[in-house]
This record gives C-alpha cells, sequence and structure tokens, in this order.
C-alpha cells in the first residue's frame, strides 16, 4: 500500500496485440539443471534482458485496466452469495480462456448474508440522520428498529471501565484511525480489531447493539463496512459503522449529557450456496507439477464497485499471467492465477484452496497475492514456515526485485503474506503480497466510493509489471526462493 498519480498522456488506454509487444530473446536454457541448483552469479543478471522485455511490454499494456472496467462498470460490487458474484466468476473465467490460459472453477461453499433496509439516527438531545454501514455479518435489529442511550469508549479498557452503564446502551466505539505515515503505515491493523471483536466484548456488558466508527483516518461522511466476529461465549447483537464525523458528533453529544440514539438494521444471514475460486494457468516447460500461485479475491463488498478492493488484484494477477502467454515465454514451472471466493466474509475460498490442493502444495514454489490496491507498486511481503527458509527468500527476493528499483519498488517486509496465500505457510510454501503505496487506501476502503475512477491505469500496469516479472523468474530460475 503506497502512492498514486500521473497517467502516461500519449496511448493512455491503448492495449497493444500480440504483434505490437517487445519481441524477447530467449534466455540460456536452465530446464536441464538440477531442482535445487541456482544460475551463478545474481538471479538480476541472469534475467535482466528478458525482465526488461517483460517489465517493458506490461507497463505500455492497458488490458488489465480494460479488464477492470469490465468487472467494475458492467458486473459491480460482488459479495459472497450474490447474483454479481456470479457474473464475475463466469467473466474471470472467460477472460483468462480468451488470454489463452487453462481454465476451471473449483466449488466452494460460501456464506450468504444480506444487508437490506438500514437507518439511524440521533433521538436526543437533538434530532439528526446518521450515515450507517451494518458491519458484515451482523444480526438486525426488532423489524421496528431499537432505541437506547449510547455509550462512548475510546478503547478496550475504557469498555471495562463502564461496564456498569452499559447494560441496555448502544456503545460507540469512538477509536480514531491516526494518518498514514511513510514510517508507520496506516494503523489499520491496530484500529480493526474494534470493528472485528466490538459487539462480542460490548454483549458481554450488556450493550444491546454497537456503533464503530469507520476505520478510515479521512473522510467526507462516509461510512466504512467490514466484517465483524462473534465470540461464541456472548450473546449476538446489531453492529454497524457510523462515519468518522457523526462518530465525533455523538462523542461531543454525549461530553455534556445523555444522548439517545435509534438503530435499525434488516441484516439477515440465508444459507450457504455454492460458489467457485477461478483457476487459469499456463503450464511450465520443465517441471509442469511445481506450481508459482499468483492470486487475489475475486469478492467485494456489496457496496462500491470493488474496484481497489480487490478488482484491481485480481485483474493484476490475470493480467500478469497473460502478458507472459503473449510474449510467448515458457518459464520451467507452471504459473497458476487463482481467483479466491470469499475473502470478505469468511475466508472461504483459500481454506478450500489449501485444502483442495494439500497434495500439491510440497511443490508449490511460492504463492503470492494482492489485496493492497491498484496503486504503484513499493516492494513485497514474504512469510516462510521457518528462519532460515525466511533469510534465503528475502535475499533472492531482494536480488530479483533490484530490476524494479527504478519503479520505486524497494521494500521486503518479513513474516506476512496474506489473507489467501497465508493457509499455504504451515505447508511449507513461500508465501508473500504485492506491497503498493496506500497513503489513501483507507480513504476509500469498504465504501461506496471504491470506484473505477480512483484506478491509475499506468499505476496499475506498474503492478501488474512488477508481478509478471517476480512470477516469471520465481517460476523459472532452478532453485526455489527458500532452497539451500
Amino acid at each position: 500500500m503506497k502512492h498514486a498519480y500521473l497517467l502516461a498522456a500519449v496511448a493512455a488506454c491503448a492495449t497493444p496485440t500480440p504483434h505490437d509487444l517487445p519481441q524477447a530473446p530467449w534466455i540460456a536454457d536452465t530446464s536441464q539443471l538440477p531442482p535445487t541448483a541456482h544460475p551463478v552469479g545474481p538471479l538480476s543478471e541472469h534475467y535482466r534482458a528478458i525482465g526488461g522485455q517483460i517489465v517493458t511490454a506490461a507497463r505500455v499494456d492497458r488490458g488489465a485496466y480494460a479488464k477492470l472496467e469490465y468487472l467494475t462498470d458492467r458486473i459491480g460490487n460482488r459479495l459472497a452469495g450474490s447474483a454479481s458474484l456470479d457474473k464475475a466468476i463466469a467473466w474471470a473465467r472467460q477472460a483468462m480462456t480468451d488470454d489463452g490460459l487453462v481454465t476451471h472453477t473449483e466449488k466452494v461453499m460460501v456464506p450468504h448474508w444480506v444487508r437490506n433496509t438500514e437507518e439511524a439516527e440521533l433521538v436526543s438531545p437533538t434530532a439528526r440522520p446518521l450515515r450507517i454501514l451494518g458491519l458484515g455479518g451482523t444480526i438486525g435489529t426488532p423489524k421496528a428498529g431499537l432505541t437506547a442511550p449510547v455509550v462512548v469508549v475510546h478503547d478496550f479498557a475504557e469498555l471495562e471501565a463502564k461496564a456498569d452503564a452499559e447494560k441496555g446502551a448502544i456503545v460507540l466505539f469512538d477509536v480514531p484511525m491516526p494518518a498514514w505515515t511513510e514510517a508507520e503505515g496506516s494503523h489499520y491493523g491496530d484500529i480493526v480489531k474494534y470493528r472485528s471483536t466490538g459487539a462480542s466484548a460490548a454483549a458481554k456488558h450488556g450493550a444491546v447493539a454497537i456503533l464503530m466508527r469507520s476505520v478510515t483516518a479521512r473522510s467526507l461522511r462516509t461510512p466504512h463496512t467490514g466484517a465483524l466476529r462473534y465470540a461464541d461465549d456472548a450473546p449476538k447483537i446489531p453492529a454497524a459503522a457510523v462515519t468518522t464525523e457523526d462518530a465525533a458528533l455523538i462523542t461531543r453529544l454525549a461530553s455534556h449529557g445523555p444522548v439517545t440514539v435509534h438503530l435499525r438494521l434488516g441484516a439477515e444471514k440465508l444459507d450457504d450456496v455454492e460458489s467457485a475460486n477461478v483457476i487459469g494457468e499456463l503450464a511450465g516447460s520443465a517441471l509442469p507439477d511445481e506450481v508459482v500461485v499468483i492470486g487475489g479475491h475475486i469478492d467485494s463488498w456489496d457496496v462500491g464497485q470493488g474496484a481497489h478492493d480487490d478488482g484491481a488484484g485480481i485483474v493484476t494477477m490475470m493480467h500478469a499471467l497473460a502478458t507472459i502467454k503473449k510474449l510467448g515465454l515458457h518459464p520451467r514451472r507452471t504459473i497458476r492465477v487463482v481467483c479466491f471466493v470469499n475473502e470478505e466474509n469468511g475466508v472461504r475460498g483459500a481454506k478450500a484452496y489449501a485444502a483442495d490442493h494439500a497434495a500439491e502444495l510440497g511443490r508449490t514454489a511460492f504463492a503470492l497475492e494482492s489485496d493492497s490496491g491498484g496503486f504503484a507498486p513499493r516492494g513485497f511481503t514474504l512469510q516462510a514456515k521457518d528462519a532460515e527458509g525466511m533469510h534465503r527468500a528475502r535475499a533472492r527476493m531482494a536480488d530479483i526485485i533490484s530490476l524494479v528499483k527504478d519503479l520505486g519498488v524497494t521494500k521486503l517486509v518479513e513474516n506476512f503474506s496474506g489473507t489467501d496465500v497465508e493457509p499455504m505457510v504451515e505447508s511449507g510454501v513461500v508465501a508473500g503480497e504485492l506491497v503498493t503505496d496506500g497513503r489513501t487506501y483507507f480513504d476509500i476502503h469498504h465504501t461506496d466510493a471504491d470506484t473505477l475512477d480512483k484506478v491509475d491505469p499506468q499505476e496499475l500496469a506498474d503492478d501488474v509489471a512488477v508481478v509478471a516479472l517476480v512470477a516469471f523468474i520465481v517460476a523459472d530460475m532452478p532453485g526455489r526462493l527458500d532452497s539451500p
């Protein structure tokens, strides 16, 4: 997550045909080298010429943006269980088939939660409507809604301290998210725990509902949704996000006296439904049973268009492999795109993939996801099962990404991968995530504002270039990232 802006003015929307793409001279044949051997000298030197061809081709190609335009404008948001997700799954398979990849789908049962009607308002000391979004998975209120006094807390310690006042009340978690900084990032992980677990924590004290200050540092009165997790040892209570502005208003009013809010949520949880992960792959030339996985999640929340989260991620991966295919390149290992389903409210797709492919995870050389928006690329995270593997993987990845340092790709963050690839790590798979310039990501994250106009076509093309380069080299290099 990190930066964004300028477009190339010339041919900004042109998508090159295979004949327009630079023709890549093939590198020295490595197919006869032992599987654990590495080329003499740095990988960056061995792959410099072909890497330049891949990056040059991808950066002038607007195919990923064209894919994203169709996905967002023609299909839209894609929550698990929705008809629009079904359309997106069919579209993704067809798009990869059209790019010359071998495709199929793999069945996954997913939850089916429906938002329905939502409304909230201040009742006293003044009457005023509140902008809300129910948190993903919340239960509904009674049909007529509920009206209750509000207790404001700013952290879990204050929640405990005010336990006696919370019985029969609506608890507002007014926890501001710090502004993004280069040194510390977004602090999303520090704040999102209140959204995830706040409802159950408040319910243990007898609260009848919670409101959560939207997890963002900047807002134009836009509520941000996101998943909650109900604990097994607490009653389930309704939960909704309010805008940062409304959270601040309620807090100010509460500092002067009692505040009452009316809340009505029509949410309901239906039976699980059948969905699917979408697979597209290019078979390896020498080690086709060894696999490099690149993927993102095809579902989104039921607001906005899911453009950055995670439409940009899946089109980056789809078009990275399409670019390799267009250039006529044949890496030693198979490269497989996985469009994971149900990341947002269940992670069923990731878990199903790891289970369905358990027998081949020992032959999975790398698993990479993109789920931090389609902003300018800045680096990668990496996670390995043990410290030695982590050390070797980091050194080799640092060497590889030196080929794209001119694009600002320099960061390597250890011991983190990503939600959809993490289930493979325990089986020994080195996993990681594309890091982008995410300084503005959480301004629109999980909102109605996550739309195509927020995506810069050049930055998206740069993401494709960096992923295609890394995927090709890791799939083609004689050894693995973590091998001795």
